[in-house]
Protein backbone atom coordinates (compact mmCIF):
# COMPACT_ATOMS: atom_id res chain seq x y z
CA UNK A 1 0.00 0.00 0.00
CA UNK A 2 1.13 3.34 -1.11
CA UNK A 3 2.58 6.02 1.93
CA UNK A 4 0.57 9.00 2.27
CA UNK A 5 3.60 10.93 1.12
CA UNK A 6 3.56 8.52 -1.92
CA UNK A 7 -0.09 9.45 -2.62
CA UNK A 8 0.56 12.98 -2.51
CA UNK A 9 3.39 13.48 -4.54
CA UNK A 10 1.65 11.20 -7.22
CA UNK A 11 -1.45 13.27 -6.95
CA UNK A 12 1.23 16.17 -7.27
CA UNK A 13 2.42 15.28 -10.40
CA UNK A 14 -0.97 14.27 -11.87
CA UNK A 15 -1.83 18.15 -11.51
CA UNK A 16 1.46 19.42 -12.02
CA UNK A 17 2.01 17.19 -15.46
CA UNK A 18 2.19 19.39 -18.91
CA UNK A 19 2.97 22.34 -16.34
CA UNK A 20 6.22 24.11 -17.59
CA UNK A 21 5.58 27.25 -15.75
CA UNK A 22 6.92 25.76 -12.07
CA UNK A 23 4.31 28.13 -10.71
CA UNK A 24 3.03 25.29 -8.23
CA UNK A 25 5.16 23.47 -5.84
CA UNK A 26 4.84 20.39 -3.62
CA UNK A 27 4.23 21.12 0.00
CA UNK A 28 6.07 18.91 2.89
CA UNK A 29 4.18 17.12 5.30
CA UNK A 30 5.00 20.12 8.03
CA UNK A 31 2.91 22.29 5.22
CA UNK A 32 0.02 19.88 4.72
CA UNK A 33 -0.50 19.70 8.30
CA UNK A 34 -0.66 23.72 8.98
CA UNK A 35 -3.13 23.63 5.22
CA UNK A 36 -5.32 20.81 7.04
CA UNK A 37 -5.63 23.08 10.60
CA UNK A 38 -6.67 25.73 8.37
CA UNK A 39 -9.23 24.15 6.44
CA UNK A 40 -10.54 22.87 9.79
CA UNK A 41 -10.70 26.55 11.08
CA UNK A 42 -14.55 27.66 10.16
CA UNK A 43 -13.06 30.88 9.49
CA UNK A 44 -10.45 29.68 7.47
CA UNK A 45 -7.96 31.32 9.50
CA UNK A 46 -3.70 30.25 9.18
CA UNK A 47 -1.20 29.81 11.68
CA UNK A 48 1.02 32.83 11.37
CA UNK A 49 4.14 33.91 13.09
CA UNK A 50 4.61 37.15 14.19
CA UNK A 51 8.12 38.87 15.16
CA UNK A 52 7.84 42.40 17.05
CA UNK A 53 10.54 44.97 17.46
CA UNK A 54 10.31 48.53 18.86
CA UNK A 55 12.41 50.95 17.10
CA UNK A 56 13.43 54.47 18.22
CA UNK A 57 10.89 56.83 16.39
CA UNK A 58 11.46 58.00 12.62
CA UNK A 59 14.28 55.22 12.69
CA UNK A 60 12.40 52.79 9.85
CA UNK A 61 11.92 54.65 6.78
CA UNK A 62 8.78 52.96 5.50
CA UNK A 63 9.39 52.84 1.93
CA UNK A 64 13.08 51.58 2.13
CA UNK A 65 11.44 49.10 4.64
CA UNK A 66 9.12 48.27 1.95
CA UNK A 67 11.59 47.72 -0.66
CA UNK A 68 14.10 45.62 1.42
CA UNK A 69 11.09 43.42 2.47
CA UNK A 70 10.19 43.13 -1.43
CA UNK A 71 13.53 41.68 -1.90
CA UNK A 72 13.73 39.53 1.03
CA UNK A 73 10.60 37.70 -0.83
CA UNK A 74 12.11 37.36 -3.99
CA UNK A 75 15.35 36.19 -2.81
CA UNK A 76 13.57 33.16 -0.90
CA UNK A 77 10.65 31.02 -3.02
CA UNK A 78 8.37 30.45 0.35
CA UNK A 79 8.18 34.17 1.06
CA UNK A 80 6.42 34.98 -2.52
CA UNK A 81 4.62 31.54 -2.55
CA UNK A 82 0.55 31.28 -0.97
CA UNK A 83 -0.30 27.33 0.20
CA UNK A 84 -3.49 26.93 -1.65
CA UNK A 85 -5.28 23.59 -2.35
CA UNK A 86 -5.89 22.34 -6.40
CA UNK A 87 -8.20 19.54 -6.58
CA UNK A 88 -7.72 18.85 -3.14
CA UNK A 89 -3.83 18.76 -3.13
CA UNK A 90 -2.07 21.02 -1.71
CA UNK A 91 0.55 23.48 -3.25
CA UNK A 92 2.44 26.73 -2.74
CA UNK A 93 0.98 28.81 -5.69
CA UNK A 94 4.57 31.09 -6.48
CA UNK A 95 3.69 34.72 -7.40
CA UNK A 96 5.29 38.09 -7.17
CA UNK A 97 6.96 39.35 -4.41
CA UNK A 98 4.14 41.67 -3.12
CA UNK A 99 4.73 42.68 0.41
CA UNK A 100 3.71 46.08 2.17
CA UNK A 101 4.26 47.96 4.81
CA UNK A 102 0.68 48.94 6.73
CA UNK A 103 0.31 51.46 8.86
CA UNK A 104 -2.96 49.93 10.26
CA UNK A 105 -5.37 52.76 11.93
CA UNK A 106 -5.45 53.29 15.47
CA UNK A 107 -8.68 54.23 17.73
CA UNK A 108 -7.74 57.70 20.08
CA UNK A 109 -5.94 56.25 22.77
CA UNK A 110 -5.44 52.49 21.73
CA UNK A 111 -1.84 51.38 22.62
CA UNK A 112 0.22 50.23 19.96
CA UNK A 113 -0.25 46.35 21.21
CA UNK A 114 -4.18 46.67 20.60
CA UNK A 115 -3.24 48.27 16.82
CA UNK A 116 -0.62 45.45 16.00
CA UNK A 117 -3.22 42.56 17.80
CA UNK A 118 -6.50 44.04 15.46
CA UNK A 119 -4.50 44.15 12.68
CA UNK A 120 -3.44 40.34 12.90
CA UNK A 121 -7.12 39.18 13.66
CA UNK A 122 -8.17 40.29 10.63
CA UNK A 123 -5.69 38.63 8.34
CA UNK A 124 -6.48 38.02 4.84
CA UNK A 125 -5.66 34.13 4.34
CA UNK A 126 -5.66 35.42 0.53
CA UNK A 127 -3.43 38.01 0.78
CA UNK A 128 0.77 37.18 0.31
CA UNK A 129 2.38 35.28 3.11
CA UNK A 130 4.61 38.02 4.26
CA UNK A 131 3.08 41.46 5.64
CA UNK A 132 4.77 43.78 7.98
CA UNK A 133 2.74 46.22 10.08
CA UNK A 134 3.67 49.96 12.23
CA UNK A 135 2.39 51.24 14.74
CA UNK A 136 3.28 54.18 16.75
CA UNK A 137 3.86 54.51 20.64
CA UNK A 138 3.48 58.15 21.15
CA UNK A 139 2.40 57.86 25.10
CA UNK A 140 5.08 55.15 26.45
CA UNK A 141 8.60 54.64 25.34
CA UNK A 142 8.21 56.55 22.37
CA UNK A 143 8.67 53.93 20.07
CA UNK A 144 8.00 52.74 16.35
CA UNK A 145 6.74 48.78 17.10
CA UNK A 146 7.14 46.65 13.62
CA UNK A 147 5.40 43.91 13.40
CA UNK A 148 7.55 41.37 10.65
CA UNK A 149 4.58 38.71 10.01
CA UNK A 150 4.46 35.14 8.63
CA UNK A 151 2.00 32.68 6.92
CA UNK A 152 3.59 28.96 9.23
CA UNK A 153 2.89 27.47 5.68
CA UNK A 154 6.09 29.32 4.53
CA UNK A 155 8.47 29.34 7.47
CA UNK A 156 9.14 27.09 10.59
CA UNK A 157 11.29 27.97 13.54
CA UNK A 158 14.33 27.83 12.02
CA UNK A 159 14.33 29.78 8.91
CA UNK A 160 13.33 32.93 11.23
CA UNK A 161 16.96 33.79 12.00
CA UNK A 162 17.42 33.53 8.64
CA UNK A 163 14.52 36.10 7.81
CA UNK A 164 15.59 38.42 10.10
CA UNK A 165 19.40 38.58 9.20
CA UNK A 166 18.28 38.74 5.16
CA UNK A 167 15.59 41.75 5.84
CA UNK A 168 18.17 43.73 7.91
CA UNK A 169 20.72 43.11 4.85
CA UNK A 170 18.21 44.53 2.44
CA UNK A 171 17.69 47.19 4.07
CA UNK A 172 21.33 48.44 4.58
CA UNK A 173 21.40 47.89 0.82
CA UNK A 174 21.08 50.77 -1.65
CA UNK A 175 17.15 51.60 -1.80
CA UNK A 176 17.59 51.14 -5.59
CA UNK A 177 19.33 48.25 -5.48
CA UNK A 178 18.34 45.60 -8.33
CA UNK A 179 16.24 42.90 -7.35
CA UNK A 180 17.60 39.17 -7.99
CA UNK A 181 18.07 38.25 -11.61
CA UNK A 182 15.60 36.01 -13.27
CA UNK A 183 18.46 33.48 -13.57
CA UNK A 184 18.90 33.49 -9.79
CA UNK A 185 15.70 33.77 -9.33
CA UNK A 186 15.16 30.73 -10.87
CA UNK A 187 17.86 28.97 -9.59
CA UNK A 188 16.69 29.52 -5.91
CA UNK A 189 13.26 28.57 -6.88
CA UNK A 190 14.79 24.94 -8.23
CA UNK A 191 16.67 24.46 -4.83
CA UNK A 192 13.73 25.54 -2.70
CA UNK A 193 12.08 22.90 -4.83
CA UNK A 194 14.46 20.05 -4.83
CA UNK A 195 14.76 20.82 -1.00
CA UNK A 196 11.42 20.27 -0.83
CA UNK A 197 11.04 16.70 -2.84
CA UNK A 198 14.02 15.51 -0.44
CA UNK A 199 12.05 16.07 2.53
CA UNK A 200 9.72 14.08 1.00
CA UNK A 201 11.94 11.62 0.53
CA UNK A 202 12.99 11.48 3.22
CA UNK A 203 9.32 11.26 4.95
CA UNK A 204 8.36 8.57 2.52
CA UNK A 205 11.16 6.13 4.15
CA UNK A 206 10.16 7.51 7.44
CA UNK A 207 6.55 6.33 6.64
CA UNK A 208 7.25 2.69 7.87
CA UNK A 209 4.41 -0.15 8.09
CA UNK A 210 6.81 -0.31 12.02
CA UNK A 211 6.96 3.11 12.18
CA UNK A 212 3.04 4.38 11.63
CA UNK A 213 2.07 0.73 13.99
CA UNK A 214 4.60 2.31 16.49
CA UNK A 215 3.22 5.33 16.74
CA UNK A 216 -0.92 3.82 16.45
CA UNK A 217 0.58 1.95 20.09
CA UNK A 218 1.74 5.58 21.27
CA UNK A 219 -1.53 7.00 20.68
CA UNK A 220 -4.27 4.40 20.91
CA UNK A 221 -5.39 5.74 24.91
CA UNK A 222 -5.32 9.75 23.30
CA UNK A 223 -9.10 10.05 22.69
CA UNK A 224 -11.72 12.97 21.95
CA UNK A 225 -11.24 14.13 25.17
CA UNK A 226 -14.15 16.29 27.29
CA UNK A 227 -12.70 19.75 27.16
CA UNK A 228 -12.10 21.75 30.57
CA UNK A 229 -14.80 23.73 31.59
CA UNK A 230 -15.65 26.75 29.10
CA UNK A 231 -16.29 29.75 31.44
CA UNK A 232 -18.52 30.92 28.35
CA UNK A 233 -17.91 33.51 25.73
CA UNK A 234 -14.71 36.27 26.50
CA UNK A 235 -16.30 39.51 28.06
CA UNK A 236 -16.34 42.32 25.96
CA UNK A 237 -13.40 44.25 26.12
CA UNK A 238 -10.92 41.20 27.08
CA UNK A 239 -8.34 40.20 25.02
CA UNK A 240 -8.95 36.64 23.61
CA UNK A 241 -5.77 34.67 25.34
CA UNK A 242 -3.96 35.00 28.57
CA UNK A 243 -0.22 35.18 29.59
CA UNK A 244 1.78 34.05 32.29
CA UNK A 245 5.68 34.11 32.00
CA UNK A 246 8.72 33.37 34.65
CA UNK A 247 12.35 33.87 34.33
CA UNK A 248 14.37 31.01 36.15
CA UNK A 249 18.40 30.11 36.69
CA UNK A 250 20.02 28.64 33.82
CA UNK A 251 21.38 24.92 34.19
CA UNK A 252 24.55 23.51 32.16
CA UNK A 253 23.54 22.46 28.62
CA UNK A 254 20.02 24.08 29.89
CA UNK A 255 16.73 21.96 30.67
CA UNK A 256 17.20 18.38 29.08
CA UNK A 257 13.77 18.23 26.53
CA UNK A 258 12.34 15.21 28.75
CA UNK A 259 12.10 17.63 31.73
CA UNK A 260 9.93 20.26 29.85
CA UNK A 261 7.47 17.17 28.54
CA UNK A 262 7.25 16.46 32.19
CA UNK A 263 6.68 20.17 33.29
CA UNK A 264 4.07 20.15 30.71
CA UNK A 265 2.70 17.47 31.49
CA UNK A 266 2.26 18.92 35.31
CA UNK A 267 0.62 21.94 33.64
CA UNK A 268 -1.98 19.38 31.44
CA UNK A 269 -3.09 17.54 34.78
CA UNK A 270 -4.04 20.57 36.49
CA UNK A 271 -6.17 22.17 33.71
CA UNK A 272 -7.44 18.66 32.68
CA UNK A 273 -7.31 16.76 35.97
CA UNK A 274 -6.08 12.58 36.65
CA UNK A 275 -6.73 10.19 34.00
CA UNK A 276 -6.49 11.40 30.96
CA UNK A 277 -3.86 10.96 28.04
CA UNK A 278 -3.59 14.87 26.57
CA UNK A 279 -1.58 15.25 23.04
CA UNK A 280 1.36 17.37 22.96
CA UNK A 281 2.84 18.71 19.97
CA UNK A 282 6.07 20.25 19.41
CA UNK A 283 8.06 20.75 16.29
CA UNK A 284 11.06 18.28 15.12
CA UNK A 285 13.49 17.89 12.63
CA UNK A 286 15.71 20.08 10.67
CA UNK A 287 16.41 20.13 6.49
CA UNK A 288 17.12 17.22 4.90
CA UNK A 289 20.42 16.18 4.32
CA UNK A 290 22.03 17.58 0.77
CA UNK A 291 19.66 20.56 0.72
CA UNK A 292 20.29 24.05 0.52
CA UNK A 293 19.44 25.80 3.67
CA UNK A 294 16.39 27.26 1.44
CA UNK A 295 13.84 29.07 3.91
CA UNK A 296 10.75 27.04 4.52
CA UNK A 297 8.75 25.02 6.34
CA UNK A 298 10.64 21.80 6.94
CA UNK A 299 9.91 20.66 10.85
CA UNK A 300 7.69 17.98 11.32
CA UNK A 301 4.96 18.18 14.56
CA UNK A 302 5.53 15.25 16.98
CA UNK A 303 3.04 14.49 19.58
CA UNK A 304 3.89 12.95 23.12
CA UNK A 305 0.77 11.25 24.61
CA UNK A 306 1.16 12.95 28.20
CA UNK A 307 -0.99 11.20 30.90
CA UNK A 308 -2.23 12.97 33.99
CA UNK A 309 -1.50 10.63 36.47
CA UNK A 310 -0.35 11.67 40.05
CA UNK A 311 3.02 10.24 39.98
CA UNK A 312 5.97 11.13 36.85
CA UNK A 313 8.64 9.03 36.29
CA UNK A 314 11.12 10.89 34.86
CA UNK A 315 13.11 8.06 33.35
CA UNK A 316 10.42 6.98 31.97
CA UNK A 317 9.45 9.78 30.27
CA UNK A 318 13.18 10.23 28.78
CA UNK A 319 12.90 6.23 27.50
CA UNK A 320 9.63 7.36 25.60
CA UNK A 321 11.15 10.23 24.08
CA UNK A 322 14.24 8.60 22.77
CA UNK A 323 12.45 6.16 21.64
CA UNK A 324 10.16 8.80 19.86
CA UNK A 325 12.46 10.23 18.06
CA UNK A 326 13.35 7.00 16.10
CA UNK A 327 10.06 7.90 14.48
CA UNK A 328 9.62 11.10 14.39
CA UNK A 329 10.31 11.70 10.65
CA UNK A 330 6.63 9.82 10.21
CA UNK A 331 4.78 12.92 9.27
CA UNK A 332 2.36 14.29 10.99
CA UNK A 333 -0.83 13.18 8.71
CA UNK A 334 0.50 9.54 8.32
CA UNK A 335 0.60 9.06 12.82
CA UNK A 336 -2.88 10.34 13.02
CA UNK A 337 -4.00 8.22 10.07
CA UNK A 338 -2.38 5.32 11.58
CA UNK A 339 -4.01 6.31 15.72
CA UNK A 340 -7.37 6.35 13.85
CA UNK A 341 -6.70 2.73 12.32
CA UNK A 342 -6.22 1.38 15.55
CA UNK A 343 -9.08 2.78 17.27
CA UNK A 344 -8.19 6.15 18.80
CA UNK A 345 -10.93 8.78 18.36
CA UNK A 346 -8.29 11.27 17.97
CA UNK A 347 -8.78 14.02 15.45
CA UNK A 348 -5.39 15.05 15.13
CA UNK A 349 -5.89 18.39 17.41
CA UNK A 350 -3.15 19.26 20.06
CA UNK A 351 -4.59 20.15 23.76
CA UNK A 352 -0.93 21.95 24.06
CA UNK A 353 1.92 22.74 22.19
CA UNK A 354 5.83 23.50 23.39
CA UNK A 355 8.65 24.74 21.55
CA UNK A 356 11.90 25.78 22.70
CA UNK A 357 14.49 28.42 21.26
CA UNK A 358 18.15 28.91 21.96
CA UNK A 359 18.63 32.57 22.98
CA UNK A 360 21.96 32.50 21.15
CA UNK A 361 20.05 31.87 17.66
CA UNK A 362 17.65 35.17 18.19
CA UNK A 363 19.21 37.87 16.08
CA UNK A 364 18.32 41.13 16.60
CA UNK A 365 16.85 43.08 13.86
CA UNK A 366 19.15 45.87 12.92
CA UNK A 367 17.34 48.71 10.58
CA UNK A 368 20.47 51.38 9.55
CA UNK A 369 22.82 50.63 11.98
CA UNK A 370 20.07 50.51 14.49
CA UNK A 371 19.57 47.43 16.91
CA UNK A 372 15.23 46.64 17.51
CA UNK A 373 13.96 46.24 20.61
CA UNK A 374 12.15 42.69 20.95
CA UNK A 375 9.09 43.35 22.31
CA UNK A 376 6.02 41.51 22.92
CA UNK A 377 2.14 41.44 22.25
CA UNK A 378 -0.11 39.69 24.13
CA UNK A 379 -3.64 38.90 23.69
CA UNK A 380 -3.14 37.22 20.37
CA UNK A 381 -5.76 34.60 19.42
CA UNK A 382 -4.08 30.79 20.33
CA UNK A 383 -4.97 27.58 18.23
CA UNK A 384 -5.22 25.49 21.10
CA UNK A 385 -6.02 25.22 24.72
CA UNK A 386 -2.28 26.35 25.80
CA UNK A 387 0.79 26.66 24.01
CA UNK A 388 4.06 27.03 26.50
CA UNK A 389 7.50 28.33 24.92
CA UNK A 390 10.89 28.15 26.44
CA UNK A 391 13.95 30.33 25.38
CA UNK A 392 17.20 28.74 26.83
CA UNK A 393 20.19 30.80 27.05
CA UNK A 394 22.11 33.08 30.35
CA UNK A 395 17.94 32.70 31.75
CA UNK A 396 15.36 30.23 31.26
CA UNK A 397 12.25 32.06 29.89
CA UNK A 398 9.24 30.45 30.35
CA UNK A 399 6.07 31.35 29.26
CA UNK A 400 2.54 30.15 28.49
CA UNK A 401 -0.04 31.40 26.87
CA UNK A 402 -4.10 30.19 26.72
CA UNK A 403 -7.19 30.35 24.99
CA UNK A 404 -9.73 32.12 27.49
CA UNK A 405 -12.62 31.06 25.48
CA UNK A 406 -11.47 27.60 26.97
CA UNK A 407 -9.67 28.40 29.90
CA UNK A 408 -10.62 30.46 33.23
CA UNK A 409 -7.63 32.67 34.03
CA UNK A 410 -7.54 30.89 37.56
CA UNK A 411 -7.02 27.67 36.26
CA UNK A 412 -4.65 28.53 33.61
CA UNK A 413 -2.33 30.82 36.17
CA UNK A 414 -2.28 27.22 38.51
CA UNK A 415 -1.19 25.42 35.87
CA UNK A 416 1.54 27.66 35.05
CA UNK A 417 2.38 27.46 38.57
CA UNK A 418 2.42 23.40 37.98
CA UNK A 419 4.70 23.71 34.95
CA UNK A 420 6.85 26.18 36.90
CA UNK A 421 7.66 24.10 39.91
CA UNK A 422 8.57 20.83 38.22
CA UNK A 423 11.31 22.86 36.75
CA UNK A 424 12.57 24.80 39.94
CA UNK A 425 10.66 24.21 42.99
CA UNK A 426 11.97 26.83 44.61
CA UNK A 427 10.55 29.50 41.99
CA UNK A 428 6.84 31.37 41.40
CA UNK A 429 5.77 32.09 38.12
CA UNK A 430 5.69 36.01 37.28
CA UNK A 431 2.70 36.99 35.73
Amino acid sequence: MLSITSQYLARYRHHTAGDRSGALLPVTGAQRRFVLVRSLDPSGRPDVVPMFFAFPHDTIDPERLRSAARRLAARHTALRSRPVVVRGTPVLRVGEPDVCVTRPASAPGERPADTLRRALAAWDPQGPPLRLFLARDDEGRKEDILAVVLDHAVCDGRSLARIVEDLGAAYAEDAGAARFSPEETQAELVAYREAVLLQLAAEDRAETPEAVAYWADRLRAVRAQAPPPRPGRVPDGTVPSGAAQAVLPAHDGGVPFPDLLDACRAAARTLYGPGHVVPLGYPWGGRPAGAEPVVGCFLNTVVFPATTGQDFAAEATADAWWDDLDRADAPFDAVVAGARSAGSGWTGSLDGLLTVDDDSRRPPLVLAGVEGREADVDGRQVRGPFAVSVTQGAEIRLRMVWDRAVLDDDTAHGAFDALTQVLCPSERAVN
